[in-house]
């Protein structure tokens, strides 16, 4: 599946975009739960993201397969804490 990040999260990444493999079954919150991890902005700020499938909103229960493309993309105020 093909990850593409906006604002934020392309500068956080150092990157647009990125291959990912996921297990089968997985959903958009599964593969939220995996960047989670990752320290970005403010505390919370993982559950202010917006996820795309395929160019259409998507909801955590939403069932993610191989060719897929995710959007995700963060809210536009707010952006890294430096401090």
């Amino acid at each position: 599946m093909r990850v593409l990040y906006f604002g934020v999260l392309k500068d956080a990444f150092g990157c647009e975009n990125e291959e990912l493999e996921l297990i089968a079954g997985a959903t958009v919150a599964d593969l939220l739960r995996g960047f989670r991890g990752r320290e970005i902005g403010r505390e919370g700020f993982w559950d202010s993201i917006a996820v795309a499938v395929n160019r259409e909103y998507a909801t955590g229960g939403v069932g993610l397969k191989e060719g897929d493309e995710v959007a995700l993309l963060p809210p536009v105020s707010g952006g890294l804490d430096e401090g």
